[in-house]
């Protein structure tokens, strides 16, 4: 693969705008402008086949942020050229991150946490990212009876979220599109909308098991047409204790996901080297175990930031393979 390729990234403010740099500091673009402004940041380099776009969780800095989304693309790599033979049909993999940033620190206390738990979801402009990397809002973006891939331009979309940002990719999908596109066998594809994403993996989600049932409702008619998959693992106490304290109930990131409007597949992670059958993942939910995984981690919040390392890059590499 070619290490040219670079990490892309969008800065968002307190109120989901997005913003660009000004001799007077960061700024928000004005909406006339936005079009173009996403234009040229949600490029990706020519040949990239997969694009993966990164949402940090609570309590991250900008700098973190993007050492995250660096590793992140680093363990896609290395893991595909350790086990390439696991990806069939990952030929050509050129992978590029898109790494979404948004203002998540506040006080330690609950009202710090409720704070930014609402501002996940209220990303104003987090649609319009989606929207673009989708095709939606190009007026040239080509014959929908075409063969095209996930997006207009080609390539492959999947959504990864840590923590809050999976409240964050969450909300932004169920309103990228107004009309449904949906996937693999158990979402068949609508042939008039054939952009949308084609996998999202939620790790340690900060969220209520129930929130599919719940608060994103209109996930099951948003524009994806792979599986919602989530992990928990029993040593994420910032979605075990903490979680019940401020949400009175338990959390994804801890116990895996509840309640759904479809039905929910419950697998384990698997190691680096050990394949996933294609029946694992082809449903509408998938809950994954990855308590015998994610282990480190020490103080309040325990193994909750234990999220990225080679299963993860296997798991998404996997949904990548079995979106083509």
């Amino acid at each position: 693969m070619n290490d040219a390729y670079e990490t892309g990234i969008i800065d968002l403010n307190d109120f989901g705008w997005a913003v660009e740099d000004t001799p007077h500091g960061p700024r928000p673009v004005p909406h006339p402008a936005l079009p173009d402004f996403f234009a040229e940041r949600l490029t990706p380099p020519p040949g990239a086949t997969d694009l993966f776009v990164y949402v940090h969780g609570w309590q991250t800095s900008p700098e973190s942020a993007l050492r995250s989304a660096l590793d992140l693309l680093g363990l896609l790599r290395k893991q595909y050229e350790e086990q390439r033979d696991l990806y069939g049909h990952l030929d050509p993999f050129e992978p590029w991150v898109l790494l979404v940033r948004w203002p998540s620190a506040s006080s330690p206390g609950l009202r710090g946490y409720r704070r930014i738990r609402d501002r996940a979801h209220r990303m104003s402009d987090a649609p319009r990212i989606l929207g673009q990397l989708l095709g939606y809002v190009d007026a040239g973006r080509g014959d929908p009876r075409a063969a095209v891939l996930g997006t207009r331009e080609g390539q492959f979309l999947h959504l990864v979220g840590h923590s809050f940002g999976c409240r964050f990719l969450c909300e932004a999908v169920q309103w990228a599109a107004d009309e449904t596109t949906l996937g693999w066998s158990a979402r068949p594809r609508d042939p008039k909308r054939p952009f949308g994403v084609d996998s999202m993996l939620l790790l340690q989600m900060a969220a209520p098991r129930d929130v599919f049932e719940t608060t994103f409702t209109a996930l099951e008619h948003a524009p994806v047409h792979g599986p919602v998959v989530a992990t928990y693992a029993q040593r994420d106490w910032a979605t075990g204790v903490w979680h019940r304290i401020a949400e009175k109930r338990a959390g994804v990131g801890n116990q895996g996901i509840g309640p759904a409007p479809r039905p929910v597949r419950n697998i384990a992670l698997r190691g680096a080297a050990e394949p996933y059958d294609m029946d694992m993942l082809d449903h509408w939910f998938v809950s994954v175990d990855a308590s015998a995984v994610f282990t480190a981690g020490r103080g309040p919040a325990g193994a909750h930031s234990d999220h990225l390392g080679p299963e993860s890059a296997h798991l998404l590499l996997t949904l990548a393979d079995y979106s083509r």
